[in-house]
């Protein structure tokens, strides 16, 4: 947690008046049983009204002294964490967006959600009590101490047995708590991950008839960390019964031998009751930093898990002399580039891919299932790094090239369409936000998406729900093509983002694409031959291998695989239409 100190200096004035205003509240604690004193020995037993109802009046402004200065507190110190807590947020957003695609492996969503989350308020709702309980708590605790002293050394000797007991419980309890607590947080993020896939996943669950599993599923994560949870705080529940029993223990020994020095004389009636309340003062907020300290377990677990975050750095950074204006053609060459996701992993997905692709071409690749196509388009943006070999664009290694200066020429169309809240409009300008309206238009006229839009009700101005969940399949990929289309990208890649446009659709947008993309070199992955017969260059993929590449009539004529992957696709073709006898 000392760590994330450097997200408080932006709020060091708060974080030095909220002790400061603490100070002047526990201050006025303390004196409050010492003026009750001299009421009982000096007012009460002597008759002396004048003297009761004067120090009556300096409880009375002590007690709102103490008032402000509490006030005070909670509202400086719930400036600092609450902006601790924003900036934190902030931060770890930012830095998340900086993780490769590995990274985003390794970390799954649904952790980093809880991360973002519940271990962010856990550490702001901890800065908080740094402010003000971890202030009050100790000063309270030393302060009653002292007074407790100045008023019967022989009866403050009841402490020194009373005070090792609570320290010693405090231990244990936060020894035992913090892998506790530590797997709570663990089964969260198990939670947040069953949850996270659920709700994305909704429709698959209930077109398959699922819910009924992943019920149980969900029960299954949720009853673990509720198990968990419960084992916790089963032990945190410990510590409030043994510090009360202590606390009434130290009570019942401070009035038996406080009432015997009284019967003798030595103690006056008003500073034994004062004694008893700083006692109580003491191991109450001895109760206090037991429960905070408890928390500190909670929090030191949820600190290590934002600093795993922080800690995480992608592979895929900016060359210190990375160039942001090479980009002005798209040719790609791949020169014997090999890639495994994990890099101590002797199972290569892709094994020494070379390959040259030149403005105003269109190179399709084409392969199984697994075969490593959307790895090989994914080094293109360095989603992934390759592990060896490299890949130039206009002759330059795309890792001396600005990431955001690379990824802002290429165009980028997802196997998976991802449209975002809002409108049309604002998802297919979502890569230039400047763009005008006639060009919006014009992107979706290459796109064959404006027919359709046309007929919405608000047209270009119709608002997506989540995902676009109010659009067809075949939709939401003509917004993604029109939405790469909009930024004019030196190259366009497009992972099979046309498996939900009917034939016609698909060959219209190719033909617009050749006349509109002269210049751009088109790198297309498709499961249909079809798709990509009109291809200057096509790759066979196979076992991450490049099998065998040329145009459509070379590959007929010299390549097995090619001829097979046709073959079986014009059999599943025929095949409905085929009448059994």
């Amino acid at each position: 947690m000392w760590k994330l100190r450097g997200f408080m200096k932006p709020y060091v004035l708060w974080c030095v008046l909220a002790p400061l205003l603490m100070v002047i509240e526990v201050v006025m604690d303390l004196l409050q049983p010492a003026l009750m004193a001299s009421i009982v020995d000096k007012g009460l037993m002597l008759n002396d009204l004048p003297h009761i109802i004067s120090t009556g009046g300096i409880m009375l402004g002590v007690a709102i002294i103490g008032m402000v200065g509490g006030v005070g507190c909670t509202v400086f110190s719930s400036i600092a964490s609450q902006n601790f807590g924003n900036d934190l947020r902030i931060k770890l957003f930012e830095h998340i967006q900086t993780f490769s695609n590995r990274n985003l492996d390794r970390l799954k969503t649904g952790s980093l959600i809880t991360r973002l989350t519940n271990d962010v308020v856990q550490l702001q709702t901890f800065m908080q009590m740094i402010l003000r309980t971890f202030v009050r708590s100790p000063l309270l605790l030393i302060g009653s101490l002292v007074m407790a002293v100045r008023i019967s050394p022989s009866l403050a000797l009841i402490l020194l047995a009373a005070v090792p007991l609570l320290f010693i419980l405090l231990y244990v309890l936060i020894r035992l708590s913090f892998p506790l607590f530590a797997k709570m947080q663990e089964k969260l993020d198990g939670v947040s991950n069953v949850l996270q896939e659920n709700l994305s996943g909704i429709r698959v669950i209930k077109a398959f008839v699922r819910a009924g599993h992943e019920q149980k599923r969900f029960d299954t994560a949720n009853t673990d960390y509720t198990n968990t949870g419960i084992r916790a705080i089963r032990l945190m529940a410990l510590n409030m019964p043994l510090m009360m029993l202590i606390l009434n223990a130290s009570i019942v020994a401070v009035l038996w031998f406080g009432g015997l020095q009284n019967w003798s004389g030595k103690l006056p009636v008003g500073e034994l009751i004062a004694f008893i309340n700083y006692v109580t003062q003491l191991l109450m907020s001895m109760m206090m930093l037991s429960n905070m300290l408890a928390f500190v377990s909670r929090a030191k677990v949820s600190g290590d898990r934002v600093n795993e975050v922080f800690a995480t750095t992608s592979e895929i950074t900016d060359a210190p002399s990375a160039n942001s204006d090479v980009i002005t053609r798209g040719r790609i060459e791949f020169s014997h580039v090999s890639f495994a996701y994990n890099r101590a992993d002797e199972n290569l997905v892709l094994e020494d891919i070379s390959f040259v692709a030149s403005p105003g071409e269109t190179v399709a690749i084409l392969g199984a299932t697994g075969a490593g196509k959307s790895t090989l388009v994914s080094l293109i943006p360095r989603f992934y790094e390759v592990l060896s070999g490299a890949i130039a664009i206009d002759g330059t290694d795309i890792r001396e090239i600005g990431i955001d200066h690379l990824r802002s020429r290429i165009g980028f169309v997802m196997q998976q369409s991802l449209l975002f809240s809002g409108s049309i409009r604002d998802n297919i300008r979502y890569g230039r936000p400047e763009a005008t309206d006639a060009e919006v238009e014009q992107a979706a006229i290459a796109a064959e998406a404006h027919g359709f839009i046309s007929t919405l009700p608000q047209g270009y101005d119709t608002l997506l729900g989540q995902r676009g969940v109010n659009l067809s399949g075949g939709q939401k990929q003509r917004l993604s093509i029109a939405r790469a289309l909009l930024i004019q990208p030196a190259v366009l890649i497009m992972d099979d983002s046309t498996s939900a446009l009917d034939a016609v659709t698909e060959a219209r947008i190719r033909l617009l694409l050749k006349t509109q993309l002269r210049s751009c070199t088109i790198v297309m992955i498709a499961q249909r031959v079809s798709s990509i017969i009109d291809a200057d260059r096509i790759l066979i993929l196979e076992n991450g291998r490049i099998a065998a590449q040329g145009t459509h009539k070379e590959l007929l004529a010299d390549s097995e695989i090619y001829r097979d992957i046709r073959e079986s696709q014009l059999k599943g073709e025929e095949e409905p239409y085929v009448q059994s006898s």
